[in-house]
């Protein structure tokens, strides 16, 4: 049987880099998440997420498709993310990999079981994480530093501690070497797989 790796760690720990790095890797398929937030510049429909609107993600709630879903207050409004039994998941024959916060995470394994989800914990320290947050919001055509702040100060609360013992998150990763966080992620995934 299959496992589902789940990538997680604070924003600008490098989740979206390890990913990129891992699906690389033939043994691990990506699950593509939907989100109602606006694409970034660089993303791809279908690639990063599957772009979709309110409304059709209403649509997939009414079909009971949701396998999980969080909404996060920004200052332009609700953003939606969500995993979606949208047929892409069959655990029979592949192994898949997908980046969530530690709420999906408990999500997936109360929908898939605890000996399916593998969790992948990215670690760095708050300032580097921060000064990496601004270095990519400076990029966008319309920088949006207070979502920076906003996240950043929910992530405190999201992953704290407390938050993650109860999540039986014990592995930490630290991405303070990106090339020896990949070896050791890789060594670890091919153990279990």
């Amino acid at each position: 049987m299959g496992k589902i790796f789940c990538l997680m760690g604070k924003s600008s720990s490098g989740k979206d880099t390890i990913f990129k790095n891992l699906i690389n890797e033939e043994a691990l398929k990506p699950i593509v998440s939907y989100t109602t937030r606006p694409m970034r510049i660089n993303e791809v429909e279908g690639r990063e997420y599957h772009f979709i609107n309110k409304e059709t993600l209403d649509l997939y709630e009414a079909e009971n498709k949701v396998i999980e879903q969080r909404v996060y207050q920004t200052v332009h409004g609700p953003w939606h993310y969500a995993t979606i039994d949208d047929g892409q998941i069959n655990l029979k024959t592949t192994n898949y990999i997908i980046i969530v916060t530690l709420e999906a995470y408990n999500s997936l394994v109360k929908y898939f079981g605890q000996e399916y989800i593998i969790p992948i914990y990215i670690e760095v320290e708050d300032s580097i994480r921060l000064e990496r947050a601004i270095s990519r919001e400076r990029k966008q055509i319309n920088p949006n530093y207070e979502e920076i702040c906003r996240r950043f100060l929910a992530d405190s609360v999201d992953f704290s501690k407390e938050a993650l013992k109860e999540a039986h998150i014990q592995s930490f990763y630290q991405n303070i070497n990106l090339e020896d966080c990949m070896k050791n992620i890789k060594k670890d995934i091919y153990k279990l797989i």
